[in-house]
């Protein structure tokens, strides 16, 4: 994987130009010799850093992510390239966000993450920046603290993991947890069937490896333009990956030379490419809120309402599960990955615009498709429109999505009675009570699961089917929330209302017996009672009382916004500058 410097000669810095120069270059400052001192304490000679562009690398290792757990030997190939290429590697250990295991949601801690990037990048010397993330809120918080620093930064994907095999099946994570436990529920699957998939599910380190919100997202970071070419699909334990990690470390340094910053990439133009890229790919609805509070970072509006236009404009290509059919991450690799996607979509696409690899139109010029059925032609796609529908209405007045590709067509056009759940804990206690009368028709309701009521939005939306229900067939019904969903799932699930019922929103006054109606194609979602009585029910409306009494949680409670503008800490997402600290 090669790289090449951007842009005239003449905008190349000179070395006290660099901004680590303050903290080691300037003359006559007790500061500046403390500095020096310091750096021998850690060992380096003054060449060794003088004159260099110094490379943080921020690295979200840790024993307990299965996503990350090979970062720590990719850190080490990013600073070879670093070496390489003249500049001085610093490696920063920062959070790591893991989906399998922090409760009660990693989205609880992307804006957390999101601090510490921008505030490590901007207050040590770092000349540029190197973001080794990829399991689903690493990537935006990686991404969303490098645009607020402003400082030259390249994005490294963990790469997705071997696909599972389970006798004679290819698995996707995720998406295959979810199909075998339901066939466990419906008396489908023995307890040791379940046990010996269990150990076929993920073979190997790596994000999952459908096109869940994992591969969505580090797909959206090379469309923005934040990684090198062909970067996002690149097996976790490929040699590629490696070499990859090697090469992103060498742009790094030109990037620091060139001070190439996020805010001149990160553009309308390169969201509503990331945008158009998501949709075409059938990717998770989680993009919908990442790519908001990312986009608001970089001081680009993005609403809703451009997810849904720009839908209507392009194809879904990518036969990858759940959205598609049939294939999976390494498929959709060596089918040519995301610059063989982005070459049948060009039309579409603005491709003058800088990346930190040069011109965004030149990773898509001579790229060839190698399987046709894996990224589908034009006249041949898995859908006719984007993979996300926005939907509005007396129940989501703010909006919710569907990622109505994943589910069975019969239901995009559905009315039926709410059977409604008031916490996920109660929902899971309750669900197979016989007298809760839950049939195929029935609309499943859960509130209190939104960004203040989860806390943090956990991926609650895909409802289990009632056990009943399974034993007789029936694998998707209609399902609401102000929760998000795993990128990995799959069925009728509308994600996301806003406001959410924590602060009020409709959907808290829904009851049990009401009618909802879903119409995916008018792009509605209605709550089939009058205005008059809703008025009623809110006037009786009694606001939960607040979990947190200390803490970050309460921090996060009174800065979190809703869905629709990407759930980022409001002071955060306000306009306005930080000084660079003034170091000598």
């Amino acid at each position: 994987m090669s790289t090449h410097r951007r842009g005239p000669d003449d905008r190349r810095l000179s070395p006290e130009r660099l901004r680590s120069h303050q903290w080691y270059g300037t003359e006559g400052q007790l500061r500046t010799w403390s500095h020096n001192a310091r750096m021998r304490q850690l060992g380096y000679e003054a060449e060794e850093y003088e004159g260099r562009p110094v490379v943080a690398v921020l690295n979200t290792w840790s024993d307990i992510n299965p996503c990350h757990v090979h970062l720590r030997e990719r850190a080490e190939a990013v600073k070879r390239g670093v070496w390489q290429a003249g500049g001085f590697p610093l490696e920063f250990p920062v959070s790591t966000l893991s989906e399998t295991y922090q409760k009660p949601t990693p989205m609880l801690y992307r804006n957390l993450l999101a601090m510490e990037t921008e505030e490590l990048l901007r207050s040590y010397p770092v000349d540029a920046a190197v973001l080794l993330g990829g399991c689903d809120k690493s990537t935006p918080a990686l991404l969303m603290g490098a645009a607020s620093a402003d400082v030259p930064a390249i994005f490294v994907p963990a790469g997705p993991m071997l696909p599972g095999h389970w006798r004679g099946e290819t698995l996707g994570s995720g998406t295959d947890m979810w199909k075998y436990w339901d066939e466990h529920r419906a008396g489908n699957l023995t307890d040791c069937e379940l046990r010996e998939l269990q150990g076929g599910l993920a073979r190997s380190p790596g994000h999952c490896m459908t096109m869940g919100t994992a591969s969505t997202m580090t797909a959206a970071a090379e469309a923005l333009g934040m990684t090198l070419p062909g970067a996002s699909s690149i097996q976790a334990v490929d040699s590629a990956h490696e070499r990859m990690a090697a090469a992103s470390g060498r742009r790094a340094v030109d990037l620091a030379w060139t001070a190439l910053k996020p805010s001149e990439i990160l553009t309308p133009e390169a969201f509503e490419d990331a945008v158009t890229t998501v949709l075409g790919l059938g990717g998770s609805t989680n993009a919908v809120i990442h790519l908001i509070a990312m986009a608001g970072r970089a001081g680009v509006p993005l609403t809703l309402d451009d997810f849904d236009r720009v839908a209507r404009t392009v194809p879904v290509l990518a036969n990858v599960r759940p959205g598609g059919q049939t294939y999976l991450m390494e498929d959709f690799h060596f089918a040519g990955g995301l610059p063989a996607f982005l070459s049948r979509i060009t039309d579409l696409l603005h491709l003058e615009r800088p990346t930190v690899n040069g011109r965004f139109g030149e990773q898509v010029e001579g790229v060839e498709v190698h399987n046709d059925d894996v990224i589908r032609t034009r006249t041949n796609p898995v859908a006719a429109e984007g993979g996300v529908a926005v939907l509005r209405g007396n129940l989501c007045p703010d909006g919710a999505v569907i990622k109505h590709i994943a589910a069975e067509p019969r239901l995009l056009k559905h009315t039926g009675t709410a059977v409604v759940f008031d916490d996920y804990r109660a929902m899971q206690r309750t669900i197979n009570d016989p007298e809760l009368g839950i049939t195929a028709d029935s609309v499943l309701v859960l509130r209190g699961s939104g960004p203040k009521g989860g806390p943090g939005m956990p991926e609650y939306g895909m409802l289990p089917i009632p056990d009943h229900l399974l034993k007789q067939g029936v694998r998707d019904m209609v399902r609401l929330s102000d929760a998000r969903m795993s990128g990995t799932s799959y069925g009728a699930c509308v994600l996301h209302i806003a406001p959410e019922s924590h602060v009020g929103g409709p959907l808290a006054l829904v009851r049990s017996g009401d009618t909802i109606t879903l119409d995916v194609s008018a792009r509605s979602l209605q709550l089939n009672v009058s205005d008059e009585e809703l008025e009623r029910r809110k006037a009786e409306w009694t606001p939960p009382v607040e979990r947190h009494q200390r803490g970050y949680g309460v921090l996060y409670d009174e800065q979190i916004t809703q869905a629709d503008t990407g759930c980022d800490f409001a002071f955060l997402a306000r306009p306005g500058t930080v000084p660079d600290p003034y170091a000598s």
